[in-house]
Parts: structure tokens; sequence; C-alpha cells
């Protein structure tokens, strides 16, 4: 058979030519940099690798929520660096174990001990807290800033109501129990007042260095055991500013060396003019316009650094303490210079240059940081490297106040992470944060935690609906449904709010509006599953599954989900070696089976003692060992584990709704009741004795006892007559069907 002819004009068979699609414009991570106060886009120095330093604590005391502001913050978005956006990030963090509050603490501490092991009598405590007292009013006297003050007022009215007490005790010579009771109490309320007046005195004779390295040893060791509990990772390389005293005093000597720093009188202190005016440098980068706020250097500068020798000694009251002389009751090390210390601003300097080098991709901290210490960092790391990108990054967490309030330590208003902890769960606080842009202010309060427990608990649901709905029972190839348009749409819906989230994660980290476009696609998901149930079909497994997994990972990749489970939050707590679910799951579902078996046999059979039984079941037996059994009409009972504490929440929410509901229907009856007694009393009265019993109203009245004249005596106009004659129509109505229903023996 002959070969087809060629059609005419295109000679030999080709493929045509192909054409790549346009594709679309791929979204870039940007961050907000503190260096320009804007958005910018994330580049590091070296490929996919970020090299980042985070200011750590100060510990001399217990770690607050304004602390868990910040490391929960960094600690969301180093994961998010790490785990979605694919960075190799190298996570170096300080903990700062010498600073002015350190060695104050520490010594009021010692001396404070050392003073209750003395067993002062009670009339020497009066004594000693009235000459103290002296010295905290001149302290007080001298306080401007108004939440410091209120704070120290605070002091001086408890020690007030604990000193008369104690003293009526001692002049009435009441009982030593009753006078030992008030002693203990004038002592807890007058620590900070007799500390202050201690350390004025015998501050100076304490010099066992192993004293100032006690106490943040011990709150440093608690920081980390809060840490964990919240579920931060620890950094890759932890510095200690006691650790790195060496690297401290070499890393000054080469700042001197630079014409940048300048000794005096045994300190060590930048020169910010001279730094300034050298074209390759700028001072205050962060906040220029802080430059010369005296308050704020002087607390960068610490509270045994800012005496008026120590300030006379600086060329310029901008300059500020690379390296600090010791005094009396000080910790000291050796140095060119003589005994010293180092400087505040200088330690994140030194150590952050001895592990990340002349530059680093991100410096984080605190936003209350910025001027003076991280403008600080910037100068003396740059005077020393000699260069203008110490840091590439500059990222500042947001302020936490409590319910609105300020929040400080020194002021004694914060909340430590341990008692945050005994009121919310570590997802439910870092489900708070994730609901609030990580460099804006964050309120702490009810309405922020409860918008976190409801976040938590809408999710959670939806994952036990899903894991319910994959658990029923399929061949193979079942689990393979033809797609309809409801599929179709949802399927688009999920697309979309994952293009969405990689927007919004791409927009500096806006973990806020994640949190919302997942929460849409939970609530089109379940209107999705609400549908199909409606219609009696089987929501698409595959598809709830796909997006439950998408879910659950985002909610790993934030730190919120511990567990390895595909699908939801964990149960049974983190500490589970077996997974639960996956074990106790076939036993109640065969329980559940047998149930409803039971209940359908009882139902048919009229036996409501097993009806009852079996709700009892649900309702009071379940809850307690966390298992919720949620009975659909027409459909298999739907088996949940759900936290305990969670489940039994929920009952004495619902006995409190069936209550009220109960309440309201006795109410109902009551009213009704009372209103066809009312009723009934009124259909007694026959309608010539009705207006009669108006005598207030009206004076004279026909043979018919229909009122003729007001109760002043005038007589009623036509309008009024008209009136009352319908008012009295209507009572002949009702009294005659009094009267039929006396005669049918229904009138009670």
């Amino acid at each position: 058979m002959a070969a087809a002819a060629a059609e005419p004009g295109k000679g030999k068979r080709m493929q045509p030519p192909w054409t790549p699609p346009e594709g679309t414009k791929h979204s870039r991570l940007c961050l907000y940099n503190s260096l320009t106060r804007n958005k910018e886009i994330f580049q590091p120095q070296n490929g996919k690798k970020v090299t980042w330093y985070c200011c750590g604590p100060t510990v001399y005391d217990a770690s607050h929520m304004g602390h868990a502001r910040s490391y929960i913050s960094f600690d969301i978005l180093r994961r998010i660096l790490r785990d979605y956006f694919k960075f190799d990030v190298f996570y170096c963090m300080n903990i700062t174990d010498i600073d002015d509050k350190i060695i104050k603490r520490a010594r009021q501490n010692y001396l404070f001990e050392k003073y209750r092991e003395n067993k002062i009598t009670p009339a020497q405590l009066l004594e000693d807290v009235k000459t103290a007292s002296e010295l905290f009013s001149v302290k007080l006297n001298e306080t401007t800033d108004p939440d410091k003050k209120q704070m120290l007022e605070k002091i001086q009215n408890a020690v007030k109501s604990a000193f008369d007490p104690l003293q009526a005790a001692v002049q009435a010579k009441l009982p030593a129990e009753e006078i030992n009771r008030c002693h203990e109490i004038m002592l807890e309320e007058a620590k900070d007042l007799l500390s202050d007046w201690l350390d004025s005195k015998f501050g100076s004779q304490v010099t066992d260095n192993s004293i100032f390295s006690k106490l943040p040893k011990f709150w440093e060791g608690e920081f980390h055991k809060d840490m964990e509990a919240l579920n931060v990772l620890p950094p890759d390389v932890l510095t200690r500013v006691s650790e790195y005293v060496p690297e401290i005093v070499a890393f000054v000597k080469k700042i001197v060396d630079n014409g940048y720093g300048y000794v005096s009188n045994g300190s060590v202190y930048f020169d910010t003019m001279k730094f300034d005016s050298s074209e390759k440098h700028s001072y205050a980068k962060l906040v220029p316009e802080a430059v010369g706020d005296q308050k704020a250097l002087q607390e960068g500068e610490g509270d045994l650094s800012i005496s008026a020798d120590r300030l006379s000694e600086k060329h310029s009251p901008n300059d500020f303490a690379l390296w600090k002389s010791s005094k009396p009751g000080e910790p000291s090390w050796d140095s060119p210079w003589g005994k010293g210390r180092p400087g505040w601003h200088i330690e994140c300097s030194a150590m952050a240059g001895s592990i990340l080098g002349e530059s680093m991709d991100i410096h984080g901290g605190g936003f209350d940081l910025r001027f003076p210490h991280h403008d600080n960092e910037l100068a003396q790391s740059e005077a020393y490297f000699e260069n203008d990108h110490w840091v590439r990054y500059f990222l500042h967490t947001g302020h936490l106040t409590i319910a609105g309030c300020k929040m400080s330590k020194s002021l004694k208003n914060f909340i430590t992470i341990k008692d945050a902890l005994k009121k919310h769960t570590a997802r439910q606080l870092r489900l708070a944060f994730l609901m609030h842009s990580w460099k804006d202010t964050l309120d702490y309060s009810n309405n922020t935690m409860e918008s976190a427990i409801q976040y938590e608990k809408f999710m959670n649901e939806f994952f036990l609906n899903v894991k319910d709905i994959l658990r029923a029972p399929t061949d193979v190839t079942g689990q393979f449904q033809k797609w309809e348009n409801q599929e179709a749409e949802l399927n688009k819906n999920f697309y979309d709010k994952k293009a969405a989230i990689h927007e919004a994660l791409c927009d500096n980290i806006d973990t806020r509006s994640v949190l919302e476009e997942m929460r849409s696609l939970v609530s089109q998901s379940n209107s999705y599953i609400a549908a199909k149930k409606s219609s009696r079909q089987m929501p698409n497994r595959l598809l709830l599954e796909n997006i439950s997994s998408y879910l659950t990972q985002m909610l790993k990749i934030f730190g919120a989900i511990e567990s390895d489970d595909v699908i939801g939050f964990p149960v049974g707590g983190n500490s589970q070696n077996i997974n639960i679910e996956s074990t106790v799951m076939p036993y109640l579902q065969v329980l559940s089976e047998f149930r409803e078996g039971v209940r359908q046999i009882a139902r048919e059979k009229k036996v409501t003692e097993v009806l009852q039984l079996s709700d009892a079941l649900r309702d009071d037996i379940l809850p307690e060992l966390g298992v919720r059994f949620e009975d659909h009409e027409g459909l298999p009972t739907v088996v949940k584990l759900v936290d305990k504490d969670t489940l039994l929440k929920e009952r004495e929410e619902k006995k409190k709704i069936e209550e009220e509901k109960k309440r309201k229907k006795e109410e109902a009856a009551r009213k009704k009741q009372e209103q066809e007694a009312a009723k009934l009393a009124k259909m007694k009265i026959p309608p010539h004795e009705m207006f009669k019993l108006e005598r207030d109203k009206y004076s004279m009245f026909d043979e018919n006892g229909f009122p003729t004249h007001d109760a002043e005596g005038k007589e009623l106009s036509k309008g009024q007559i008209k009136k009352l004659k319908k008012v009295y129509e209507t009572q002949e109505k009702l009294h005659k069907e009094y009267l039929q229903m006396v005669q049918n023996g229904s009138a009670n």
C-alpha cells in the first residue's frame, strides 16, 4: 500500500516549537531592619549560611515574661529561617554573669543572710529598720521616675505596716510566739530596705569572688530550665562573660591602639567624639536622636558606675566604659590598666567577635536595648574591626506589657515564666506570641491568652475530626475517591492559602497573618466536611489528610508542636515514649461500635435504663480518661482523644448550660403560671364590680356599676365613656368564660 502523501507545503513532519511558561514572580524574604527602620530583602553574606548573635539575659533574678517575649519570638524566627526558608542558621547567645546589678544583688543577698544568721533581737531589728528607713527616704525623695517612685513608696508602706505590729507586740510584751511571728514578717517586708542599708555600710568589705559567681550560676540554671519548658531551642554556642575576660581585655586594648579608647584612672572609656568624627564611622546608627540622653547613658553604665568621681573620668558625658577599675566590694581581674572588670557593652562585642568574626548577618535583642547598648556595641566593634558593617540586619522584638501596664524587673512589676506556665501551657503562650507581630508591643492579658486558647481548641477539633475520618475502614483502592466540584474547590482554596501563607512569611515573617490564613483554611475544610456528612457522603480522605498534614507541619515549624505525629497535637503529653493514640484507638473503636449496637437494641426494645447507662459512659466515665464520644443522628459515633482537663472543663460548662436552661424553663413556667393565675383572678370579677375597685379614679357609678364621674367629681366625657365601654364589654366576655369554666368544673 502506498504511503500517504505529505500535506502540501509542510515537508517532513517534526515536533512543533516549544515555549516555556512565563511563570510567576517569586517573593523574597524581607525583614524589618532597625538599621534602616524599613523592611529589607534578606541576603546572607555567605550563601545559605546565617550567622546570628542574640543578647542573652543578665542572670540575677528569675526569668520573666519580658524575657519570654524576646526568646520565644527569636525562637520562632530562627525556626522559620531554618525549617521553612531552609537557611543554615548558626545561633550564638551570651549570658551576662558579670554586671553592676549582679554585683549589687549578690552582695546584698550575702549581707542580708549574714544579718539573719546573727539572730537580731526584735528591739534591735526595729532600731535598724528606723536607721535604714532614713537612708531609704533620701533615695525616695531623689527619685524622679514616677514608676520607680511608686514602687519605692509601695516598699515603704509595706515596711510601715509590718513595723507597727512588731513595735506594739514588743511594747505590750506579748508571748514570744507572737513577737517572733511579727519579727519574721518585718524581716521579709524590710528585706530590700535593710539590704540597701547593709550594702552601704559593709558592701566594700565583701571581697570573696565566689560570692559574685554563685548568684548568676544559680539563675542561669533556672533560665535554661525555663527556656526548655517554653520549647525554646538552645543556642549553638553559649558564651559567658566570666569565661571571656582575657578576650575582652584584648578587644579593649586593640580599640585603644586604634585610637578610639583612652585610659582614665585605671578605667578605659570609648571616645565617642573621636569615633564619630572619623569619615568611615558613625556613632548611634540605630537611634541617632538619643545621643546625649544622659538618663539612658547612665542606665547603660550601671548603678555602681555613675558616681561623681566615675563620671568625671570621662572626656565627654557621651563616652562609655569599656573596662571599669574595680572598687572595694567588686570582683576584679588583671589587666594592663590594673585590677578591674568589663563594661556592659564590650562583652557582646568581644564574645560575638570571637565566635562570628568581623561581620554577622543578624543581631537580635529587645527594643529597649537599641540605645545605648546596641549602638555602643556597634561603635566599639566597628572601632575594633575598622569596618562599618559589623551587623547587617538588626532585629528588635517589641515590648511586653502586663494588662496594658509597663513591665519591669527593676520596678518589681513582672510575671515570672514559671508563674505564667502554671496558668497556661507553653503552646498557648507561643500561640499568643504567634498571633502578634514579633516587632510590636504585645500585651500579656486575659484577653490575649483567651484568644490563644480558643485558637488552639479550634485547630485541635479540626485535627481530631480528620483523624476520625481517616480511621474509617476502607480497602487499598477505597482511599482514592472521585473528585467532584466540592473537592476541586477546597483544593484550590488550599493552594491559595499556602501561597498567602508564603507571602505573609516573606513579609517580615508575619505570623499573625499566617495564623489567620490557617484559621480560614480550617473553616473552609470544616464547611466541606459538614456538607459531605449532611448528604451522607464520605469526605475525601487524601485531600483532608494533605491539608491537616500541612497545617501540622507549619505548627511544628513554629515550635507549637514537638511530637512526630503526622497530624495534630500530641495526645498524652510530650514525655510519652509510645504513641497513645495509635495504641488505644483500636480498643476505643471496638467499644464505640459495641455501645452503638447496644443503644440500637435499647431504643427498639425501649429499655431506657440501658440508654441512660450508655449516656453515663459518654458523659461521666470516658471524659475522666481523656476520651470524648460524639453521637450524631444517623452517623457513626466520633471518637476523640482529648486532654482530660479540657474534657472535664467542657463537662462543667455543659452542666452549667443545662442548669441555666433548666432554670430558664422553670422561670418561664412560673411566669406562665402567674400570668394564668392573674388572668383567672381578673376573669372572676363581675363587670359591674370592676370599676368600683378603682375608687382612686372614679367617684360615681350608674346602676350597672359603670363610672359616670371621675375622682374629683367631674362628669366623664363622651370619649372617656366610649373607651371605658370597650373595657367593660371585654370584661363581660371574660367573666362569661369564667362562669362557663365553673359550670364545666375547670375553673381551678
